[in-house]
């Protein structure tokens, strides 16, 4: 398991870590013509190469590099307002079906690392990166089907604040998941709601309360449920 956990966190590295926003609207603008498209799908192949670590399997590389570049194609032609959120979700299912189903038949002697690391390590650091910018970008995409001005929210905020609040949250959520500390959870989101009091509390600010309600929720229960299917894996 080990190296199907290592070539999901090279496909988070490059979708959500090496991918710029001015290279996406590169992409959705000029799509094919766009070079980005052609440099997103290298970086996925040399990720995947620097994954696997053995030259034999290069052929595993040169698959996900191509699949992936033409999922993206499709992605940037089909795409549009209306169903840009599950446009998203099928996009990445895609990623890691095809990721999956290459793990299925890569011959585990072929496999030589200079060092090894047990498949429990690899599950927490693939958690770990899956509950940062990966979630926070899902997030972002959820939320265009709202749209919430800014003087909705009635008060100026720091750049990008909200976005590290809500990795720093489910970072915490997962650690203390996984320590087998619940009780903790149930104090930061108390801890959470009583900072949070003042801006939910007002009637006339009912759009942000459920956007903040919603959010916070959704926040918690990806990072809850990461937590205890960590801890169903390592167990078997």
């Amino acid at each position: 398991m080990v190296i199907l956990y290592k070539l999901l966190i090279a496909h988070l590295i490059g979708d959500f870590f090496l991918q710029t926003t001015k290279s996406v609207k590169s992409k959705e603008n000029y799509k094919l013509k766009s070079t980005a498209l052609y440099l997103h799908a290298l970086i996925h192949g040399l990720l995947a190469m620097i994954a696997l670590w053995e030259i034999r399997l290069w052929y595993i590389a040169i698959i996900i590099m191509t699949t992936h570049f033409f999922i993206d194609a499709v992605k940037l032609y089909v795409t549009n307002k209306r169903n840009k959120r599950w446009v998203f979700l099928i996009d990445q299912i895609c990623h890691v079906a095809v990721i999956i189903a290459l793990f299925t038949h890569i011959n585990p002697a072929l496999l030589s690392f200079p060092f090894k690391l047990p498949a429990s390590f690899w599950m927490f650091i693939l958690c770990l990166i899956f509950l940062s910018t990966p979630i926070s970008f899902g997030l972002k995409i959820f939320f265009t089907r709202w749209k919430l001005d800014p003087k909705d929210s009635g008060i100026d905020s720091l750049k990008n604040a909200g976005q590290w609040i809500g990795i720093i949250e489910r970072l915490l959520v997962f650690t203390f998941i996984v320590v087998g500390q619940f009780s903790a959870v149930g104090f930061l989101l108390a801890a959470k709601s009583v900072f949070r009091f003042g801006d939910l509390n007002r009637e006339d600010n009912m759009k942000l309360t459920e956007y903040v309600l919603i959010g916070t929720l959704l926040s918690f229960g990806i990072a809850i449920l990461t937590g205890l299917a960590y801890q169903q894996l390592i167990n078997l």
